[in-house]
């Protein structure tokens, strides 16, 4: 008994260590960039020898990867059983956006690595994170079906109209532009709370930033696309 409880805080104590670990080197990616970081500058940001370091993670590339794959197992675990007895699609969507923002209000640093060290990965490691971003994107895609479903067999009206003319992907993906952009804007300590942040997303999200107009919009026929670089001089 004494031999459990010792390996359980022990145990402890690791897992402690490798978060402290974790969020110090996501603080330094998200600052220096990753390519830019060493193991020597991580080794004296967290207080932990090289050999310390090299105790928890085999690499640089490791610690990035357990920095992504820490955090989709959680936010993905916490969402799991939020919506595990939930039926009401609108709730759902509500929910995974407000699971979404509240862990990345309160971890931007790990926000903004996964946003701008996404292919930073290679191999299995990558292959790893791609499958859990994969799998967290068709939730939110399932999640939209079932909304347009549901909209689709209310009486007709604005709201209907335009979500069934939504394709999905846009959907999803603009959903997950709003949301994983807010480590450039957004500041939990500043005006608008977290639960006002879900608030405005939720509601800019399903009901437009013209939320209370009765018209359709007059769109303009779609013209061919147009290969644009960004780099054109005149």
């Amino acid at each position: 008994m004494f031999l459990a409880f010792q390996m359980t805080k022990d145990l402890s104590r690791y897992d402690q260590k490798l978060e402290h670990i974790l969020r110090t080197s996501a603080r330094i990616f998200a600052e220096k960039s990753y390519h830019s970081t060493s193991m020597r500058d991580i080794s004296r940001a967290t207080g932990v020898s090289l050999a310390g370091l090299y105790h928890y993670c085999k690499s640089k590339e490791e610690l990035l990867f357990l920095i992504q794959d820490h955090c989709f197992g959680r936010v993905s675990e916490s969402l799991e059983q939020r919506i595990k007895n939930i039926d009401d699609p609108f709730e759902k969507l509500r929910i995974f956006i407000d699971n979404h923002l509240s862990f990345f209000a309160a971890n931007m640093a790990e926000m903004k690595v996964l946003s701008h060290e996404a292919e930073s990965l290679e191999g299995d490691m990558h292959h790893h994170v791609s499958a859990r971003k994969e799998k967290y994107a068709k939730l939110a895609r399932k999640i939209l079906r079932e909304i347009q479903s549901v909209s689709e067999a209310r009486p007709s009206g604005r709201a209907t109209i335009a979500s069934s003319q939504i394709d999905l992907t846009v959907a999803t993906y603009s959903l997950f532009g709003m949301m994983n952009w807010i480590y450039n804007w957004y500041d939990p300590r500043g005006k608008l709370s977290v639960n006002q942040l879900v608030d405005n997303i939720t509601r800019l999200f399903l009901s437009g930033f013209l939320s209370t107009a009765s018209e359709s919009f007059a769109m303009s026929p779609s013209r061919a696309s147009e290969k644009v670089s960004v780099w054109r001089t005149a």
